[in-house]
């Protein structure tokens, strides 16, 4: 496995978000992470992110048993979440956005400059590779489509070489074609050897990409299906409560 945590526990006082969760993503896998509002869906993916720490549990990343204290530990372990929000400069352009933070410098007379042409062709690359179609890479993110951020977010992901991407709601609010846009690039993703653990509320989508589905339920992750094994109407069941199953489960 990629990625594994196992009994993970998560307080916030006397409320308990998670409850002893095990979760685990195979290389070159697309697994979705479902539930209602509150389930511990946010809670989980936190952590596995390194923006909570666990209270009980352990993780482990290629079979390495590892601790992230903060974000930039789980980016240096291969990690990336994109968030809903996407994080991403509005005001820069693309090759900065995807530079962030990891900008390439060469060294002139002693003295280290940005090595634009390097971070432009690499910044190509990898919207070929993504198949992202961005007119103008020089233009400011913030006027570009929704689905080309997307495409934006991931070239960074990609970019710092991350071997799980976690994706949160990444086609909340976009239209028809920009939906389908991201579906292909989860598809391309998983094509390319990365892992991806997708959330969200869109069950046409899960299906059409995943290969497995979680699902969470007050905390606990109460079933795991192979999505070929399965059905919308049981997943929903179990999202719902409607189809109940066994703590062990």
């Amino acid at each position: 496995m990629v990625f594994k945590m196992k009994g993970i526990v998560k307080r916030f006082g006397g409320l308990t978000a998670l409850d002893h969760v095990d979760f685990e993503v195979a290389a070159g896998e697309v697994m979705a992470l479902v539930g209602d509002n509150g389930a511990g869906k946010s809670t989980l993916i936190k952590t596995m992110s390194g923006a909570h720490l666990p209270d009980e549990g352990t993780i482990e990343m290629e079979g390495r048993k590892v601790n992230f204290r903060s974000p930039q530990d789980a980016w240096s372990n291969g990690i990336a979440t994109i968030y809903q929000e996407l994080a991403l400069a509005g005001k820069m352009n693309v090759v900065d956005n995807v530079f962030l933070g990891r900008e390439i410098r060469k060294p002139l007379l002693g003295i280290p400059f940005l090595d634009t042409s390097a971070m432009r062709k690499r910044t190509h690359e990898l919207l070929r590779q993504l198949d992202v179609h961005i007119p103008n890479i020089d233009s400011w993110v913030e006027s570009m489509s929704g689905g080309q951020r997307q495409g934006v977010a991931i070239a960074r992901a990609l970019n710092m070489d991350a071997r799980l991407i976690i994706m949160d709601e990444p086609t909340a609010a976009l239209a028809v074609a920009e939906v389908r846009k991201v579906l292909d690039f989860i598809v391309r993703l998983r094509a390319s050897g990365k892992s991806v653990v997708l959330i969200s509320h869109n069950i046409q989508d899960v299906f059409e990409v995943s290969d497995r589905i979680s699902v969470m339920r007050h905390g606990r992750c109460i079933a795991v299906r192979e999505t070929k094994k399965t059905t919308p109407q049981e997943i929903i069941g179990l999202i719902t409560g409607a189809h109940e199953v066994p703590a062990a489960a």
